[in-house]
C-alpha cells in the first residue's frame, strides 16, 4: 500500500492525505482550490516554496497568488529570468542589469549594447518575452555542489558577476535555475513554467529600459508609470559612485570586508553622507532670510531624525541658528486615532496627527510667538506637555521632520518661499548580483524591526504584521508628494547591511515559526546571509545609522 502523508490547506481549512512525494501543484490542482489570481506559490510551513515542491512530511500550505507580497516576488523574479534569457539569444554581447526599482517598474541597463536603444530594439525583445511565455517552457530549479555550479557559470561571461557572491556564501551545495540550456541564479523560488507569466510591458527609460509589471494590488492590470526624475538622478549618482569603488554588488563588497577594507568603506560612505549633508545646508543657507521653515519629509525609518540633527550642525556652520520639531510629537491620542481598511490604528494617516494644534503652532512661532511643544509618548500612546518652550527670532531657522512634511495640506497657509523642502530615504544602490536587486523597503524595515525592539518595546513580529499597514500609507501619503523636494537626500550606507545582520538575527529568531509573519522573518534571515557581517565599532557617533542601532551622540 502507499504511504501518504497528512497536510492541512489553509485555503480549504480542512486535511488531505495525498501520497509521499505528490508536489504542490498536484494538490492545488486535485483540490480544485480557487484563488483570486492565478496561483504563482506557496507558503509550506510559513516558508514561501514553489509549486514543484514536493511534500514527505506533515505540512501546513498556503497557496497564494500575485496579490501577495511573496507572491508578486515569484512573479517578477521569473520574468527578469524570461527578460534575461530573451535578451541573451537576441545580444549574446549584452549584460542585462536589473539596476533598482523605479516609477512603479524597475529600470533596467543593457550593458555592453553596441547601437542606441530604439522601439524596434525594445519590441524585439517584448516579442522573443511573449514566445517563450507562449511556449511554456519549464523552469527547473537544480541545486550541486558550488564548485560545480560556479564552473557552470563561468562559461558564460554574463554571469561572472555571481562568481564572487557563490564564493563568499560559503555554502558547500547552491540552487540555481534553468530554462532550457540557459541558467541563472535568483534569491528565492520561480515559477514552475514560462506560460504562467502573463502580463508585463517594456519601455524606453532614460537610458535604458523600465520593466513594467503588474499592479501589486490588482494583477491583472499593469502598473501606471510614475516619472520619478529626482530618484532617478540620485540613483545614478550613488551607482556612479559604487563603480569608483569597484564595489556594484554584494560578492565584491563581501571580498573588500574580508580584505580588511570593511573600515575604509565605513569612513569613505559617512564621509560621503556629510558632504551631502553639507551641501544643502549651503542651498538653504544661498537663499538668505526668506526660508523660515525646513521640511524633512521621507517614508518610515529612513533616518529623517538624524538627518534633521545633522544638517541642524551644518546649518550653524553656515551662520544659521536652527530650532527644530518632529511631527512626530503632534500624533492625536491612540484611542483618536484614525483606522485602516483592516481595523487597525493607521499611524500613517495625515489625520494621525492634530494638525489644527499644528498649524496654530506654526503660525505662532512665524510671528514670533512663544509656544510649548508636545511630547509624544509611544510607550502609552499618550501626548504630554512637559514644559518645553520654543520661539522663533529673526536668525532662526526652524526644522520640521516627519513623513507628512511634502504634504502640502499639512501646512496650507504657508507661502511656498518660506519653505524647503527634503526628501530622505535610503535609495538601495548595491545589488545582489545583475539581476537580483535590493528593495530599499528591505533596507526601512530592518532598520524599523531593530529600533522598535530596541526603543519601542515592540517585537520583530509586531512590527512585521504593523508593515503592510506602513507601506499603504507611504503609497497614499508619502510618494505622491516625493518630486515636490527641493533636493533628495539618500539615507542608505553601502555596509549597512553587514552592520545591521547581528543586530536583526537574533530579533527575527524570535519570531514564532507558526505564524504568518514568519514567512518575512525568514526571508529577511536568509537575504541577510548574504552578507559579511561586519562589527559597528568603527561608525561615528554621529552616524545615521546610530539611530537604530543605538550609541548615537545625539539626544532622541
Amino acid at each position: 500500500m502507499d504511504k501518504k502523508v497528512t497536510i492541512y490547506c489553509k485555503n480549504t481549512k480542512s486535511f488531505h492525505d495525498f501520497p509521499l512525494g505528490t508536489s504542490l501543484i498536484e494538490i492545488f490542482k486535485k483540490l480544485n482550490i480557487q484563488l483570486k489570481y492565478q496561483v504563482v506559490a506557496a507558503r509550506v510551513n510559513y516558508k514561501v516554496e514553489d509549486l514543484n515542491f514536493l511534500i514527505y512530511k506533515p505540512k501546513d500550505i498556503e497557496f497564494i497568488d500575485s496579490s501577495t507580497s511573496s507572491g508578486m516576488r515569484v512573479y517578477v523574479r521569473t520574468l527578469s529570468m524570461v527578460l534575461a534569457k530573451a535578451i541573451s539569444e537576441l545580444h549574446p554581447e549584452v549584460y542585462l542589469r536589473i539596476e533598482h526599482p523605479i516609477s512603479k517598474g524597475y529600470y533596467c541597463r543593457l550593458q555592453y549594447l553596441n547601437k542606441p536603444i530604439s522601439e524596434e530594439l525594445i519590441q524585439a525583445i517584448k516579442n522573443r518575452v511573449f514566445e517563450i511565455i507562449k511556449e511554456a517552457k519549464p523552469i527547473f530549479c537544480e541545486e550541486k555542489q558550488t564548485t560545480e555550479v560556479k564552473a557552470l557559470f563561468s562559461k558564460q561571461a554574463h554571469h561572472l558577476d555571481k562568481l564572487s557572491l557563490f564564493e563568499t556564501l560559503g555554502n558547500p551545495y547552491c540552487r540555481f535555475f534553468r530554462i532550457e540550456d540557459y541558467i541563472d541564479y535568483y534569491n528565492g523560488v520561480l515559477l514552475p513554467s514560462t506560460d504562467y507569466l502573463n502580463l508585463f510591458d517594456i519601455i524606453p527609460y532614460y537610458d535604458g529600459v523600465l520593466l513594467i509589471i503588474p499592479n501589486r494590488t490588482n494583477p491583472i492590470i499593469l502598473e501606471q508609470v510614475t516619472p520619478q526624475p529626482k530618484i532617478f538622478e540620485i540613483f545614478k549618482e550613488f551607482l556612479g559612485w559604487n563603480k569608483i569603488m569597484n564595489l556594484n554588488n554584494v560578492g565584491e563588497f563581501n571580498i573588500a570586508c574580508r580584505n580588511n577594507q570593511s573600515f575604509n568603506l565605513i569612513k569613505v560612505s559617512e564621509a560621503l553622507h556629510e558632504k551631502k549633508v553639507a551641501h544643502i545646508a549651503d542651498m538653504i543657507s544661498q537663499r538668505g532670510n526668506k526660508v523660515r521653515l525646513v521640511l524633512v519629509s521621507g517614508p518610515s525609518s529612513s533616518g529623517k531624525t538624524t538627518f534633521s540633527k545633522r544638517l541642524s550642525i551644518q546649518l550653524m556652520v553656515s551662520g544659521l541658528k536652527p530650532l527644530s520639531i518632529s511631527l512626530d510629537n503632534y500624533f492625536v491620542n491612540r484611542e483618536e486615532t484614525p483606522l485602516d481598511i483592516n481595523g487597525e490604528w493607521d499611524f500613517e494617516h495625515l489625520h494621525a496627527l492634530d494638525l489644527k494644534l499644528f498649524n496654530e503652532h506654526i503660525k505662532q512661532l512665524l510671528n514670533g510667538e512663544e509656544i510649548e511643544v508636545p511630547f509624544f509618548n509611544f510607550e502609552n500612546g499618550k501626548r504630554v506637555f512637559n514644559g518645553q518652550k520654543l520661539k522663533l527670532n529673526e536668525e532662526n531657522i526652524l526644522i520640521l521632520e516627519g513623513i507628512h512634511a511634502l504634504n502640502p495640506d499639512l501646512l496650507p497657509g504657508i507661502s511656498k518661499d518660506v519653505a524647503f523642502k527634503i526628501y530622505v530615504s535610503p535609495l538601495t544602490t548595491i545589488s545582489i548580483d545583475n539581476h537580483n536587486w535590493i528593495p530599499t523597503t528591505d533596507t526601512r524595515l530592518l532598520r524599523r524591526i531593530i529600533r522598535d525592539y530596541r526603543f519601542r518595546n515592540y517585537t520583530a513580529r509586531e512590527t512585521i504584521a504593523r508593515w503592510p499597514s506602513v507601506r499603504r500609507g507611504e503609497e497614499e501619503w508619502i510618494y505622491p508628494f516625493q518630486e515636490n523636494a527641493d533636493v533628495m537626500f539618500n539615507s542608505s550606507l553601502m555596509f549597512e547591511f553587514a552592520v545591521l545582520r547581528k543586530h536583526a538575527e537574533p530579533i527575527l529568531a524570535e519570531v514564532p515559526k507558526y505564524c504568518d509573519e514568519y514567512t518575512e522573518a525568514h526571508r529577511l534571515i536568509k537575504f541577510l546571509n548574504y552578507f559579511v557581517a561586519i562589527p559597528d565599532r568603527e561608525i561615528p557617533p554621529t552616524s545615521l545609522l546610530r539611530e537604530f542601532v543605538g550609541g548615537s551622540s545625539f539626544r532622541y
